[in-house]
């Protein structure tokens, strides 16, 4: 498996009549998915999705791909296909539209949907295309051929990608659920049809490769989720992403069954299901969907809400409902189910959430403790399955951390994919088929670009490194008035400290540092306040070091007197 290139370059220009794949986000990570595809002078890209922050970096609402390796080719791309309607394949859409707003937007109805109501929030009006399995439409040099896939959102969809290079056949996330619930199964024999026309490039999800057999069908989540709502004294509080439809319906039903009304709380849980119920893919019964108000007024037995956060976000419906910060207070018999799985990452909010929570007296039911949750990823077995019918001459890894890239590569060559065509790459990889064989040929920016608050792109990891630092270690502020003929302190400075373990005397022992490091500086001439000010920094800095091995934030402030 080829992994490595000795000279890691920007790549040079594509061959003539080669493909150049370029991931900007999904590889060594969950989340952020965007592939592009270079060929003939045209670019076209599958999915821009958005990755959502880890603890170590506190402040930033989500992380997009770095578009800056194609900003100034956006007049060549001529569309985005979009394989599903999650947050991680298509939340990066509005901020590449606010730079080309007229770029087609390819997808399947429900995801357009999804992605219109987001633009709409951003006032962006987008040019859409909708396609369902089966069709088949081209842009510029790429003939696009469309194949259903079972995935936890309907409407999910693979890509064929013909080109004069080659065929490339791009999963999206799916898996072989031969009982959905919507009954629209993972169509294998296109994937079998197309691997006999002779697939030159696989691109396959990885995200359940390490783990062996077969994922559990969507269907044998019932008893668990039945048994909920049988058994609940009081209220069922259900979380789970705002786009997983089928879950949705599994606890609708449920909920009608067992003589309960649902309301939905948070904007996109709000707005996602409106959406499905308009365009047919949830179905509601009359009267079973009502307003909060109507089931404040209910006993609490005959109450479900359903609700976001099950990944243990800090503004999400139900951390709120844990930290006391919501108009629903959870108490005493209430039953709050999490149907969804732990993204990497996100274990320890989540646990807070549920320590929370049973600490307020809440049942809390999760895929740790019964079975309400069944992933959309198609496991080891699946993947073999695949690889075996497709026969693909190569191979690229997609979506997934590192292991999970490693053991789908695995998976392939075991299955008779040459080891050379089985290629590992990076983010910002560029990877080209040519005359056949893959090879990767260089490397484009491909870095986090933070979105915080109204600003994209600001936050560096330099102001991550600082805001862990303000967390960890605290802040010094040292006001110093020097005097501007000599050089040294007019008067002691003052300090002020956030953060910072102290108390009156702390800072005396710091003084004389800061009345040494100032004489030097008159000694050798240096007066500058910006040198004064880095002096300071240091002085204070080190004391802080070797008395209490802390490494606060120190913000020096010289006036002259």
């Amino acid at each position: 498996m080829s992994r490595t290139h000795p000279e890691l370059r920007t790549p040079p220009p594509l061959p003539d009549g080669g493909l150049r794949v370029i991931a900007l986000g999904g590889l060594g990570e969950i989340g952020r998915n965007m592939t592009v595809f270079e060929h003939a002078g045209k670019l076209l890209i599958v999915d821009i999705g958005v990755l959502f922050p880890e603890e170590h970096q506190p402040g930033i609402d989500v992380i997009l791909p770095d578009f800056s390796s194609i900003r100034d080719r956006l007049d060549d791309v001529v569309a985005i296909v979009l394989t599903h309607g999650h947050e991680d394949h298509i939340g990066g859409v509005p901020y590449l539209l606010r730079e080309r707003a007229d770029i087609p937007l390819v997808g399947s109805k429900l995801t357009l949907a999804f992605i219109e109501a987001k633009l709409k929030e951003h006032k962006i009006r987008p040019v859409t295309v909708e396609v369902a399995e089966e069709d088949l439409v081209d842009f510029g040099p790429f003939g696009l051929e469309f194949l259903a896939v079972n995935h936890s959102i309907p409407d999910a969809l693979a890509v064929a990608i013909r080109t004069s290079a080659g065929l490339v056949l791009h999963t999206g996330d799916f898996k072989m659920d031969q009982f959905p619930l919507d009954r629209r199964i993972t169509d294998l024999r296109g994937f079998a049809r197309l691997g006999e026309e002779g697939v030159d490039l696989f691109l396959t999800d990885s995200t359940n490769a390490e783990v062996p057999g077969f994922t559990t069908s969507e269907g044998e989540l019932v008893p668990a989720i039945e048994k909920v709502f049988r058994t609940a004294p009081r209220r069922v509080i259900v979380s789970s992403f705002a786009s997983h439809v089928h879950r949705i319906q599994q606890v609708l039903d449920q909920a009608h069954a067992h003589g309960r009304k649902v309301a939905f709380v948070g904007r996109s849980m709000v707005r996602n299901m409106g959406i499905a119920r308009d365009l047919g893919y949830l179905n509601v019964p009359d009267g079973l969907v009502v307003d909060m108000k109507v089931l404040e007024k209910l006993p609490a037995n005959q109450v479900c809400l359903v609700c976001t956060g099950s990944q243990g976000e800090p503004m999400a419906a139900l951390s709120r409902m844990a930290n006391r910060d919501h108009v629903i207070r959870i108490t005493e018999g209430d039953t709050v189910l999490l149907a969804s799985s732990l993204i990497p990452g996100n274990e320890n909010a989540i646990y807070r959430v549920i320590n929370e929570l049973t600490r307020w007296g809440a049942n809390v039911v999760h895929k740790g403790n019964a079975k309400v949750h069944v992933s959309g990823h198609a496991s080891a077995g699946e993947l073999v399955y695949c690889y075996n019918l497709v026969q693909p001459r190569n191979v690229m890894p997609v979506h997934g951390e590192w292991r999970h890239l490693k053991a789908n590569g695995e998976l392939a060559v075991r299955t008779g994919v040459h080891p050379k065509g089985v290629v590992i790459a990076e983010d910002g990889f560029a990877v080209d088929l040519v005359d056949g064989r893959v090879r990767i040929s260089g490397k484009v920016p491909a870095g986090n670009v933070y979105v915080d608050g109204q600003t994209v792109g600001g936050a560096t990891e330099a102001h991550l490194k600082d805001r862990r630092n303000l967390a960890e270690e605290g802040v010094i502020t040292v006001v110093a008035i020097v005097d501007a003929d000599t050089g040294l302190l007019a008067e002691p400075p003052d300090f002020l400290a956030r953060g910072f373990v102290h108390d009156e005397k702390t800072f005396d022992a710091v003084v004389p540092l800061v009345e040494k490091a100032l004489a030097k500086a008159a000694e050798e001439g240096v007066g500058g306040a910006t040198q004064l000010e880095q002096l300071i920094s240091r002085a204070v800095g080190q004391w802080a070091h070797r008395t209490y091995r802390r490494s606060p934030l120190v913000i020096p402030i010289v006036i002259d007197a």
